[in-house]
């Protein structure tokens, strides 16, 4: 396995545990996305949920140099984690904001990939989520396989989202039983487009 890290990875994986910030994603869930936005160089990404920055890490690190970013999170200490590690690069946008609220301002954005690691953009406004994917792009969820730290009642969450979104016509469906457990959609073109 390519074992390179992002830089500034090892840094800022030490300052996320000093922080106490436990929700971080792993390094399978980050080399994946790092491979997936290598294959759009001149993307627009969005990650709902940018913890303390690590994955943010492994999507810069894939990023083509007229490539943009867009990371969300409504916590400012874990924000600031990430800022102090990832300010210095012009293709990201680092947004202190409800996820939820972005969602709702922004539905006539289009992005080549969505990494939703939050529950907005995965269990709130889905569909908005969804609609939002380019045609060709990906829509990425990590943490669905159980966790000790999920709250009561959220596997019933996951089952419900995962047989919804089986469901889907509109997209290439790929689960994947590993790391923490993964799902892959790729948006299909309709007919009508082709």
């Amino acid at each position: 396995m390519n074992d390179t890290y992002p830089k500034s990875y090892s840094s800022l994986l030490k300052k996320t545990k000093a922080s106490g910030f436990t929700m971080a994603s792993n390094i399978e869930i980050g080399q994946l996305l790092r491979s997936l936005v290598a294959s759009k160089p001149d993307g627009d990404f969005l990650e709902i949920g940018t913890g303390t920055g690590l994955a943010t890490t492994w999507l810069l690190d894939g990023m083509g140099q007229k490539a943009h970013l867009t990371s969300l999170d409504n916590e400012p200490n874990c924000l600031a984690i990430a800022t102090a590690f990832l300010c210095d690069d012009d293709r990201l946008n680092l947004c202190c904001t409800d996820g939820n609220e972005w969602l709702k301002n922004n539905l006539e954005k289009r992005f080549d990939l969505i990494f939703a690691d939050a529950w907005p953009g995965k269990f709130f406004l889905l569909e908005e989520t969804l609609n939002m994917i380019k045609i060709g792009g990906f829509y990425v969820i990590d943490d669905l396989l159980p966790q000790q730290n999920w709250p009561q009642g959220h596997s019933e969450k996951v089952v419900e989202l995962r047989a919804y979104l089986n469901m889907r016509t509109d997209f290439f469906i790929t689960y994947v039983d590993w790391s923490t457990g993964i799902l892959l959609m790729t948006k299909k073109q309709s007919k009508e487009n082709a």
